[in-house]
């Protein structure tokens, strides 16, 4: 199974603070084999825009970065957000290991004002469902045209599936491969595949969320997750709007 044309929105790389698989060039040049079309890093701990440069250049693959609002760039810091468009960051995460403390709603305003500006995709972190919301009604006012749930179904988030079908009026959601990983959520394919039935594959992202030590190799990772899906009953077509479509109109 090739995955060309396909985009992960969602991979963790070395350096970092935590023990990590492959390093930013080792995950693109892994990703130019499959013939995919980008990679996105994401860190919990500092800004991935200017590795992401550099990855990009050494391998001649796109590779995306940006910014994850936890407590150690400041929390919801504008400033930050500009720093990360400056180095051609495209994705503004919202806080992740530091929410809920780093997340304060009278401090959104100045971050979707900023990614709105720079035409960034905002992506809700770890946030729990009533905050998502409340970023969606924001970064609507502010004219932020790219939002996205990260992985709604785990633990950290817990979205039911009606709340994902009203988020999805607005936003795209990102279900991650790794949530159903031991020494994860162990979260069953099954449901999974009926959210993505319920919501709909137009409103869904397949991403992996991979990179640790005790997980495969993010290629791999989302060859088993299309496996996984396809086994569930999602179709061919499905799989390419949300591995290759989908991302592709967020991003790119």
């Amino acid at each position: 199974m090739k995955l060309e044309g396909f985009v992960d929105t969602h991979i963790h790389t070395a350096p970092d603070v935590k023990p990590r698989l492959l390093n930013d060039v080792e995950v693109a040049e892994d990703a130019r084999k499959e013939k995919m079309q980008a990679v996105v890093l994401k860190s919990h701990a500092e800004p991935t825009s200017g590795r992401a440069q550099i990855a990009e250049k050494l391998t001649g693959f796109r590779v995306i970065g940006g910014v994850c609002l936890n407590s150690s760039v400041g929390g919801l810091n504008a400033g930050a957000v500009e720093a990360a468009a400056g180095l051609g960051g495209r994705f503004v995460w919202l806080p992740t290991v530091s929410y809920p403390a780093a997340f304060k709603v009278e401090e959104l305003e100045e971050v979707v004002n900023a990614v709105s500006e720079h035409d960034m995709v905002l992506a809700t972190g770890h946030l729990k469902a009533p905050d998502i919301f409340k970023v969606i009604d924001a970064a609507l006012s502010a004219g932020v045209k790219r939002l996205l749930v990260n992985h709604p179904l785990t633990r950290v988030v817990g979205a039911s599936f009606d709340e994902q079908k009203e988020m999805s009026r607005h936003t795209y959601l990102e279900h991650c491969y790794v949530a159903c990983m031991p020494g994860h959520d162990r979260l069953d394919p099954e449901v999974i595949a009926d959210a993505i039935t319920f919501v709909g594959s137009g409103s869904c992202i397949m991403a992996t969320d991979f990179g640790q030590q005790h997980n495969p190799r993010p290629v791999q990772g989302m060859k088993m997750f299309v496996k996984s899906m396809r086994e569930q009953g999602l179709s061919q077509k499905d799989i390419n709007r949300m591995c290759v479509e989908n991302p592709s109109r967020l991003i790119l």
